[in-house]
């Protein structure tokens, strides 16, 4: 008779753990921004221990990336519509309504903070950015093995996510014929 390894349930305790320090940065952060609050505000809002933080992420910088990286693939996920157009249209709408939400500038506030924290911070930005921009990446490679024309990840950044990004921060309103506008000129 074969002896049963045990299974590790999807979620459990560690996921309820994490959810609740991501919980604690994203608050802590819309209440007093970047730089004010500690590794341990956080453990005490979330009910863990200093010690649980230091061990499953290291330091605040490589929290907060986690915490951002999180955040951008649950709400706005690498579409795979068959076209590219599809898919730059879907995920710059996605993208739109993230960043006019109620929080949705958390993530543009978390990346300026983290460029004036020191190496380490600069490390966690560079973290955030490489790995949006990998995700971007394999979207417009996929539409090459198509046979798809396909701007780099770059262009996209700069004619589509940085103007969205620019009106927000100005406070100019983003409308659904804008953000398609901005594909189309891209395309």
């Amino acid at each position: 008779m074969s002896e049963r390894q045990p299974s590790r349930r999807p979620g459990g305790r560690s996921a309820r753990v994490g959810a609740e320090v991501h919980r604690a940065v994203t608050d802590l952060i819309n209440e007093r921004g970047y730089g004010n609050f500690t590794v341990g505000e956080v453990a005490a809002r979330a009910g863990v221990a200093d010690s649980s933080i230091y061990r499953r992420w290291g330091g605040l910088e490589t929290l907060l990336t986690d915490v951002a990286l999180t955040r951008l693939n649950a709400r706005s996920p690498m579409p795979d519509t068959g076209s590219l157009a599809g898919d730059l249209r879907l995920y710059a709408a996605n993208v739109a309504r993230e960043i006019t939400g109620p929080d949705g500038l958390l993530l543009v506030r978390l990346a300026v903070a983290l460029s004036s924290n020191g190496q380490q911070g600069l490390q966690a930005r560079d973290d955030l950015r490489d790995e949006r921009t990998r995700q971007l990446q394999s979207m417009l490679d996929r539409s090459r093995e198509r046979g798809e024309p396909a701007p780099d990840a770059l262009g996209v950044l700069d004619h589509v996510l940085a103007p969205m990004y620019i009106r927000v921060l100005f406070g100019m309103e983003l409308t659904p014929d804008y953000v398609d506008g901005l594909v189309d000129r891209m395309l």
